[in-house]
């Protein structure tokens, strides 16, 4: 299964010079947050893929303009062939305002999900905005990950973390590939194109 992950920026590979061609071979797009609702609209236009969401830190917009033939999966889990794929989205609480969580209120939000994820025997992805604790965050509060988002990881085992919301352009120490554990871990920022059963995903993604 080929995997278009987004976050964070809109690509204008994709939007400003978009082909159709582009999106061949795609089976799922997933966005990680912060990126105009009009660009996950666009791409779904041109996709028969489901466009799977989840909110970022900046996305209030999303309740005037939700993204059009897209797929919330904020605290949830969404099967995409045979694939159990988890959203969790926002940030680190940092000011008012929507899509913003203490750790204390992700646990709560992971807590709920309880009775889905034994009924699904857990997932295979999980999707979020925040990075987890101390694994290609940053120590400022607002870009601070969370730390039951590494207790899911040691639970369930998934074989992929997608993130966003810590721009590789900040600076060489945040990767777009890392690993936890058993877990391949990306940071979605901008675009990353991957294959699920990729066994060697290491020297693959960039």
């Amino acid at each position: 299964m080929k995997i278009l992950a987004i976050a964070d920026e809109e690509s204008a590979y994709l939007w400003d010079h978009f082909e159709k061609e582009k999106l061949k071979g795609i089976d799922v797009i997933i966005s990680c947050g912060d990126l105009d609702p009009r660009y996950l609209s666009f791409l779904a236009t041109f996709t028969s893929a489901p466009v799977l969401y989840v909110h970022g830190n900046h996305d209030e917009k999303y309740e005037m303009i939700p993204p059009d033939g897209c797929i919330c999966i904020d605290d949830t889990i969404y099967v995409h062939d045979g694939i159990r794929i988890l959203g969790l989205g926002g940030s680190m609480r940092y000011r008012s305002g929507e899509y913003q969580y203490t750790e204390r209120d992700m646990r709560r939000r992971v807590r709920k999900l309880a009775f889905k994820l034994f009924r699904h025997g857990g997932f295979d992805i999980l999707v979020t905005h925040a990075p987890a604790y101390q694994l290609n965050d940053a120590r400022d509060l607002p870009h601070q990950g969370f730390k039951v988002f590494l207790s899911l990881l040691e639970k369930y085992k998934p074989r992929f973390f997608l993130h966003g919301h810590v721009h590789m352009s900040y600076g060489r120490d945040h990767k777009r590939y890392d690993k936890y554990r058993e877990t391949h871990v990306i940071n979605a920022f901008e675009r990353c194109v991957f294959e699920y059963e990729d066994e060697n995903l290491r020297e693959h993604v960039r």
